[in-house]
């Protein structure tokens, strides 16, 4: 039995979900502002002349999709390691809307 090392069980678990953004279902919003109309954690962004999603919103609709998704990932597996754990959730909850918002755009 070989061992798998970290590096390899993350590429078999990205393979493995990168088949679900591929097969998504538009889901209704409920909730508003839309996640460019808020910030989470100061307004250093809001502050910007462009902000990075700004930037980020140019690229192809599936590099869109994996920055939304990395972000999202970062700052729940870093919960309570930098800012209090309810603020890191924040974040990659405003990361999941911006991910939602754009799985629900027309390509």
């Amino acid at each position: 039995m070989s061992k798998i090392t970290k590096k390899q069980q993350a590429v078999e678990m990205n393979q493995e979900t990168a088949t679900h953004t591929q097969q998504h279902v538009a889901v209704p919003f409920t909730e508003s502002p839309r996640a460019n109309d808020r910030q989470v954690g100061g307004d250093h962004y809001k502050n910007m002349g462009v902000e990075p999603w700004n930037i980020v919103d140019t690229w192809p609709h599936e590099q869109r999709i994996g920055y939304y998704r990395g972000g999202a990932l970062k700052y729940l597996m870093r919960m309570g390691s930098k800012d209090q754990s309810a603020e890191e959730i924040g974040k990659g909850q405003h990361y999941m809307q911006k991910l939602l918002e754009v799985l629900n755009e027309q390509e």
